[in-house]
C-alpha cells in the first residue's frame, strides 16, 4: 500500500517458491535440518518461509485451536513475509499486539551474502557474538552502542501511541540500558528481530520466521453499535474497553453504503442457501437503518469469554448506549458475526474493484492519535480532506487504538493528483504531530511515508535511523529509499498517472 517493495532493481516475490511450512509445533525438533540448528521453544510456535499467504497459514494453525493474532484485514491476500516486514497489526492487534510481539527468531540474508539465525541474545551471548570480530559481530556491536549512546534521545523520540511503524522500531532492541545492573545471563537482553520487522527489507532478506502462536477464544459475539455522532467515539471507546474486548472497529457510513451498493459481491462462492441465509441476516440490520437512519460510523466490539459472560459485558455496556441514546445489537451466532467481519474485511477490495472511473489511493491511510483525541482529531481531519472534493474517501479503522485508515478514491488521470498527495499529506502529517500521534501505525513508510518522516522524528533522531541503514547495509543494496534517503520526488516519479 505505501509503494514498499517499488524500486528500479530487483524485486523479489517469494510466493511462488518460498512459500512451505518448515515446523509447527509445541517444542522445536530440526533433525531433518541438522546444519541448520535453532533455538527450541517450549510454547506453541510454527516456523514458515515468506512467501506463505496468510491464508493458507491460518488453514494449518486455527486446526490446532491456535492463531497469530497479527493478522490484517488484507488477510486474505497478504503473505507472512509482509506481514513481517510491515510489522502488520489488525482487529485483533488492541488485545494481543503487532506481529514484533510474536516472532521468536528469523533467518535473514545479510549485506555479506551470508544468512544468520537472528534470536534474542544473552549479554553474554552478546559478547560473544561481538567477540567473533567479523561481519556479524560487527553489526552486533555497532547497534549495541548506538542505543546504549544515544538512549535518551532515543527514548524521548518514541511515538507516544499504542502503535508505530514509521521509522525503525529500535526502542525495544535492548531490554534495559547497559548502565543498569543486569545479570549476564538475563534472557532477552538484545533482539535484532525487533529491527527487523517492520524494516520493509531495508536491512536483509528474511528467508524463514518463527513465530509463537496463541489459542483462539473458544467463544465470542459481536456487539455492533451505530454510533450517529463522530464526537462520541473517544467516550465509547474508553467505556468499552473497560470489558476487555478481543477487537474493537469500525468503519464509516461511505463504506457501508458501498457495502450495500455492491451487496452481491459478497454471495461469491456462497451457493444459493448460502447466499439467501446470508442475505436474510441483515434484515434486523435494515430495519434498525429504516427505523434510526444511517449512522456515521458502524463500531464492532467483540466480547470473548462464556455466553453468560459474554451477556453480563454487553447489557453493561448496553447501559451507557441507553443513557446516550446510541442505539447497537448483540450478534446471535458466528454467521450473524461473521457478516460484519466480512464487510470489514473487503472494504479495501469492494473500492479497489468496484468503483467505476476512480481507484484507490492509500497514501494516508495509517494515521494514529490517542483515542481520547478523536473528538477534536477526526473533525480537523474532515475539514482538510473537505477542501479537496475530487478525493472522494472512506474511513475505517481500529478506534480502540486510534487508528483510522483513510482510503481516498481518485481519478488516476487527474493531474492535480500528485499536487494533492503531497499537499494533503503536508496538512494531514502536520494535524497527526499536532496531537502527536504517528504517521503510520501498522502499513509503514514506503515510498509515500519516507519523505514525511521529519513529521514525526528529528534531525538527530534520522540520522539515528540512517546510521542504522549503514551498519547492516553500507552499500544501501536493500530496498533503497525506503525508511531512509526517500525524497518527495521519488513520490511523484512512481505515482501513475496513466
Amino acid at each position: 500500500m505505501t509503494g514498499g517493495p517499488l524500486n528500479e532493481s530487483i524485486i523479489m516475490d517469494f510466493t511462488r517458491y518460498m512459500n512451505k511450512l518448515v515446523e509447527f509445533g509445541a517444542a522445536s525438533s530440526r533433525s531433518d535440518l541438522k546444519t541448520r540448528q535453532g533455538p527450541t521453544f517450549s510454547q506453541p510456535h510454527i516456523t514458515v518461509q515468506p512467501g506463505m499467504f496468510y491464508r493458507d497459514f491460518e488453514k494449518i494453525v486455527s486446526e490446532k485451536g491456535l492463531m497469530l493474532p497479527s493478522y490484517p484485514a488484507s488477510k486474505s491476500i497478504c503473505a507472512i513475509g509482509g506481514m513481517f516486514s510491515n510489522n502488520s497489526g489488525g482487529e485483533k492487534t488492541l488485545k494481543y499486539g503487532k506481529t514484533e510481539d510474536y516472532v521468536l527468531s528469523a533467518r535473514i540474508v545479510l549485506n555479506d551474502g551470508n544468512e544468520y539465525l537472528i534470536k534474542s541474545l544473552t549479554k553474554t551471548e552478546l559478547t560473544n557474538k561481538i567477540n567473533q570480530n567479523d561481519f556479524e559481530g560487527n553489526i552486533y556491536k555497532q547497534i549495541n552502542e548506538l542505543i546504549n549512546d544515544n538512549i535518551q534521545l532515543i527514548n524521548d523520540a518514541k511515538p507516544k501511541v499504542s502503535k508505530n511503524s514509521a521509522g525503525y522500531y529500535i526502542w525495544n532492541v535492548i531490554s534495559k540500558p547497559s548502565e543498569e545492573i543486569i545479570p549476564s545471563n538475563v534472557e532477552g537482553y538484545l533482539d535484532l528481530n525487533k529491527l527487523f520487522v517492520g524494516s520493509q527489507g531495508t536491512l536483509g532478506i528474511v528467508t524463514e520466521i518463527t513465530f509463537r502462536l496463541v489459542p483462539m477464544p473458544e467463544n465470542s459475539r459481536l456487539a455492533v453499535i451505530f454510533l450517529k455522532d463522530n464526537k462520541m467515539i473517544a467516550k465509547l471507546v474508553n467505556e468499552i474497553l473497560k470489558y476487555d474486548p478481543e477487537s474493537l472497529e469500525a468503519y464509516d457510513d461511505k463504506t457501508l453504503k458501498i457495502a450495500m451498493r455492491f451487496f452481491t459481491s459478497f454471495l461469491k462462492g456462497k451457493g444459493i442457501w448460502g447466499s439467501l441465509k446470508f442475505a436474510w441476516s441483515f434484515w434486523p440490520d435494515l430495519f434498525l437503518l429504516m427505523r434510526r437512519g444511517f449512522p456515521k460510523l458502524v463500531v464492532l466490539a467483540e466480547l470473548a469469554g462464556s455466553d453468560a459472560d459474554i451477556n453480563d459485558k454487553y447489557d453493561s455496556i448496553i447501559k451507557y448506549l441507553k443513557q446516550n441514546n446510541i442505539y447497537s445489537r448483540l450478534s446471535t451466532s458466528k454467521s450473524d458475526t461473521n457478516k460484519y467481519w466480512e464487510i470489514r474485511h473487503e472494504s479495501f477490495n469492494l473500492l479497489r474493484k468496484h468503483v467505476k472511473g476512480k481507484k484507490t489511493a492509500p497514501f494516508i491511510d495509517d494515521v494514529i492519535v490517542r483515542p481520547e483525541f478523536l473528538p477534536e482529531f477526526l473533525p480537523k481531519l474532515e475539514q482538510i480532506l473537505s477542501k479537496y472534493p475530487e478525493l472522494e474517501h472512506t474511513i475505517a479503522g481500529h478506534p480502540g487504538n486510534g487508528n483510522f485508515h483513510i482510503i481516498p478514491l481518485v481519478d488516476i488521470g487527474d493531474p492535480r493528483l500528485k499536487k494533492d498527495v503531497l499537499v494533503v499529506s503536508e496538512k494531514v502529517y502536520d494535524l497527526v504531530k499536532e496531537y502527536n500521534g504517528s504517521i503510520t501505525a501498522e502499513h509503514n513508510d514506503g515510498i509515500i511515508r519516507t519523505p514525511f518522516l521529519n513529521k514525526m522524528f528529528n534531525p538527530e533522531m534520522l540520522e539515528i535511523f540512517l546510521k542504522i541503514k549503514n551498519i547492516f547495509d553500507p552499500q544501501n543494496i536493500f530496498n533503497p529509499g525506503k525508511k531512509t534517503r526517500g525524497t518527495k520526488q521519488d513520490i511523484a516519479k512512481y505515482l501513475s498517472i496513466n
